[in-house]
């Protein structure tokens, strides 16, 4: 079959979507199913239920947007055995629109995720060519120079706590757009010194992770990547805007205020007394939707990205946090050489080194600014 792709046929971004696993062809559904299945008593568990539920999300978007391929070129067949249709053919031209519209970086890490799909869907097959095509992805990896988009901690906690004080201040604007601000404006302040993966900052649950204790706030996780309990205090410059948030603005996010309550907080003079807020307070995700209801991983990840390129100029997301993190600890603390590792839960310093880092330069770019400017 050709699966060849003429620039004229060229598809834009908005035309590409994940195909949903709803409508996969059955064999597929059903082999990714059983490899999800969780071990139960005696009985062994699936070829992916070992991996975190935002790992199996991910994957399988990635061999969604695989199938996609296939159907927005006439090409998926629905009745197809599992695994059936990822070929060598398909997979070139996958890569060729691939290499089109995204990054090195991005369509090396997609092939290996069809691929560990693939393997999950199809596990009888042989997909070792395709792990061969993967390693040959990552030697072409190009990833980009971030050094001009590097953005240090004190920034991002800055750029948050700005974002809630204009919300707060503009007391006419209606009250919802007001909470959503605060909202945004506080998941880029705690997540810059509290730079906890997106997995757990997500899911964060009032009473649960977030907990008041001894006067401050704490971030409290039981399972997180590393297999350790991970327990930090949040900074204390946070707490009045976290209260703020839970006392005011989180009540108008869950839509549970009558127009009377609504008049009756006087927004303008801080946080109303909790009592105020409704006392039906069901739900306890920490970060709520415009309707109340608890954001989603991806629907957290795009809030932050866009809060920071809308205070920035930069878009910043979750994980470049812990990269920068790691990049204003090495910068300001450098008589601690572990305390990036700590903050990022890594348990060998060359993994924060490695992968995180990226102090050296800048430090001594300072340093020749201030012999410049001493000559």
């Amino acid at each position: 079959m050709n699966m060849d792709i003429p620039c004229a046929q060229r598809f834009s971004r908005d035309s590409i979507r994940s195909l949903p696993l709803n409508i996969w062809p059955e064999a597929d559904r059903l082999g990714w199913a059983a490899a999800c299945k969780p071990a139960q008593r005696l009985v062994r568990g699936g070829s992916a239920s070992h991996l975190a539920p935002v790992t199996q999300a991910d994957l399988a978007r990635r061999y969604g947007y695989y199938l996609d391929f296939l159907d927005r070129f006439g090409r998926l067949d629905l009745a197809a055995e599992a695994g059936a249709q990822v070929t060598p053919e398909a997979i070139a031209a996958f890569i060729a629109e691939l290499e089109a519209r995204v990054s090195s970086v991005t369509v090396s890490r997609t092939i290996y995720k069809v691929r560990r799909a693939t393997e999950c869907v199809a596990p009888d097959r042989d997909f070792a060519w395709l792990a061969e095509i993967g390693k040959d992805l990552a030697l072409l990896e190009r990833p980009k120079n971030d050094f001009d988009r590097i953005v240090l901690t004190e920034r991002l906690v800055e750029a948050g706590l700005t974002l809630i004080r204009e919300a707060d201040a503009d007391t006419h604007g209606p009250p919802l757009r007001r909470a959503l601000l605060v909202r945004n404006g506080l998941m880029v302040a705690l997540l810059a010194p509290c730079p906890i993966r997106l997995k757990n900052f997500a899911a964060l649950e009032i009473g649960r992770s977030f907990l008041r204790l001894e006067g401050g706030w704490w971030v409290v996780l039981q399972d997180t990547k590393s297999k350790r309990p991970d327990h930090r205090p949040v900074p204390s410059f946070l707490t009045g805007s976290i209260e703020s948030y839970l006392d005011v603005y989180r009540p108008v996010l869950l839509r549970q205020l009558t127009g009377a309550d609504e008049a009756r907080l006087d927004l303008r003079h801080g946080p109303a007394p909790s009592t105020i807020a409704s006392p039906n307070e069901a739900a306890s995700a920490l970060w709520l939707s415009r309707l109340g209801k608890p954001l989603s991983y991806s629907q957290v990840e795009r809030a932050i990205t866009e809060t920071t390129r809308m205070t920035l100029g930069v878009p910043v997301n979750p994980h470049r946090f812990r990269t920068f993190v790691a990049t204003s600890a090495a910068l300001h603390a450098s008589h601690s050489p572990h305390l990036a590792s700590a903050l990022l839960q890594h348990s060998d310093s060359k993994v924060t080194e490695e992968h995180y880092n990226r102090a050296s330069s800048l430090s001594v770019a300072r340093d020749f600014a201030k012999l410049v400017s001493e000559l």
